[in-house]
């Protein structure tokens, strides 16, 4: 089986054919310039490859609904030559196969529900914390949608209590993502965030908010497994702090085997860099899934 993959990111495309088992036999990164430019190095990748499906995970927002007559399409993205851009139709003119079409965050998750940190759950939600905060999640082997696909980096918080930054997403101001992704680290510190010492107390306030977002998560939508990613998490000192806060805040009032251990619960990405193509090839296998079963 030869599954396609793109996991289309604001700064870089990643491409590959895999198979069922997500081993890849064929990768390649192409910048995220302009969409005519980017799209003809996707075409050129698979040009005469023989697919048996597709998926994309792609930055967002973006319109799932497959009633919609801009289905597939990227919206309200800041990348401003990207607002409205139909990828799924692109690629129908030159791949004849089942596409599984979804939000790189959400595509992460069904890659760690397929292939990594939560095979064998049917539940689980993944969070990378980056230059933006995206959370996707799966609930009975689906991905969760509504109107929308879920934007859980963009939920209020409570403040920290020593905290008083304004925040920077260019919407709410002091978001989540606002006040905890990359940027707000280096806004807060005017330091890269390579630079900043593993003792600096901003990382208090980061483990703080991510741990105050998780316990929401866990309220609403009782995740059986949450996989934590994200070039911000990669400190190691900082995935310890937000299990302390969140057995804190959840203040005893959940009780469940998975809670008791939260070191297990909360874990790093098993997937690790490879999160988003693997998730990518993981809306293929799906997008086939369904596609058999319709027949």
């Amino acid at each position: 089986m030869r599954i396609g993959a793109i996991e289309a990111g604001g700064t870089k495309f990643v491409l590959a054919i895999g198979d069922e088992k997500g081993e890849i036999e064929r990768r390649q990164e192409i910048p995220t310039e302009e969409p005519e430019r980017t799209m003809a190095g996707v075409r050129e990748f698979f040009s005469g490859e023989e697919l048996d499906a597709i998926g994309v995970g792609s930055f967002g927002p973006i319109d799932l609904d497959r009633d919609s007559p801009t289905y597939g399409s990227i919206t309200s993205t800041p990348k401003v030559k990207w607002q409205n851009y139909n990828l799924i139709e692109e690629l129908k003119t030159y791949i004849d196969a089942p596409m599984g079409f979804d939000t790189d965050v959400n595509g992460a998750a069904l890659g760690e529900a397929f292939f990594g940190s939560c095979r064998g759950l049917d539940s689980c939600l993944y969070m990378t914390i980056g230059t933006g905060i995206g959370a996707g999640a799966m609930e009975s082997w689906k991905l969760i949608h509504g109107m929308l696909h879920p934007e859980m980096g963009h939920i209020i918080l409570r403040k920290h209590k020593d905290d008083d930054f304004k925040g920077v997403c260019p919407f709410h101001g002091d978001c989540f993502e606002g006040l905890a992704a990359g940027p707000a680290l280096e806004a807060r510190t005017g330091m890269k965030g390579r630079d900043i010492p593993d003792d600096h107390k901003v990382f208090d306030i980061l483990a703080y908010y991510v741990a105050q977002a998780l316990v929401n998560y866990i309220l609403i939508l009782s995740p059986k497994r949450i996989v934590v990613g994200g070039g911000v998490m990669h400190r190691g000192h900082v995935l310890g702090m937000v299990r302390r806060y969140v057995r804190e805040l959840l203040a005893g009032y959940i009780r469940t085997p998975e809670l008791e251990d939260l070191d297990s619960y909360i874990v790093y990405p098993e997937l690790g860099n490879d999160a988003g193509i693997k998730g990518a090839i993981a809306l293929g296998l799906s997008a086939l899934e369904d596609e058999q079963r319709k027949r």
